[in-house]
């Protein structure tokens, strides 16, 4: 899948998949269990999870901003939005996970209020992309598809849908091309492929579909060379 194929209707689906999945993945967490690391360097479950959760209300000020027309940025600042991911992990298990849930609802709830119109109406990322509103669903789901997963409870890329694993890859390989890194030719055994440009002899690197993407997204994925010798770490994605 090119992401020129990716529609609306796949991200909105997806990102209701991927709330599913982060929701199954907390489910019956304690304290301790949110205390426990997570699969993100310096991270517990629980920061994982305020993440997830800041995040809705972050991407609902976008829905507001596309519904009357009013700049509401997603967070106020850097600094406050590490502040707000600091105050969630900190909460009690119960009332994070209601944070969880509430927050997710609360988003699908706004997107279902937009109409055609609104959908079309512009607004700006965090990270200061100008964007049609259509684009919120896609960004939505990259965040509980893959972060149910950095949860490390029993998630794994293998549970995500295969259409949406092609089109993280068109995304991440696209974003990636345009910065240094080295070069990596990937290739599933049905054929799929995505190429990194970067310097120097491209390594070929084989696997199957959700150990490509976790590896593009720079999750640990064992992935080998045709050498079997490690696939060549990469750098930050987003």
């Amino acid at each position: 899948m090119t992401a020129a194929s990716r529609t609306f209707v796949d991200a909105r689906r997806w990102a209701l998949v991927g709330a599913e999945l982060t929701f199954d993945a907390v489910a019956g967490l304690d304290d301790a269990g949110y205390a426990a690391p997570s699969a993100l360097p310096g991270w517990t479950r629980a920061h994982v999870a305020a993440h997830v959760a800041a995040n809705a209300e972050a991407l609902s000020n976008l829905v507001h901003w596309a519904a009357t027309g009013e700049p509401t940025p997603m967070y106020a600042s850097p600094e406050d939005r590490a502040a707000g991911i600091e105050r969630g992990r900190a909460l009690p298990a119960a009332r994070l996970t209601a944070w969880l849930r509430r927050s997710a609802d609360a988003l699908e709830a706004g997107m279902d209020r937009l109409t055609d119109e609104q959908w079309r109406h512009e607004v700006v990322t965090a990270q200061g992309r100008t964007v049609p509103a259509t684009e919120l669903p896609w960004m939505r789901s990259r965040e509980v598809c893959v972060h149910a997963v950095d949860l490390a409870t029993d998630v794994s890329f293998a549970d995500l849908p295969a259409d949406f694993l092609a089109a993280l890859c068109d995304d991440v390989t696209a974003k990636r091309a345009a910065a240094p890194g080295p070069a990596v030719t990937l290739r599933t055994a049905t054929g799929s492929r995505w190429e990194l440009p970067g310097t120097g002899e491209s390594f070929q690197v084989t696997g199957d579909l959700p150990a490509i993407t976790a590896y593009l997204t720079g999750r640990d994925a064992d992935l080998r060379t045709a050498d079997g010798s490690p696939a060549p770490a990469l750098g930050a994605w987003l």
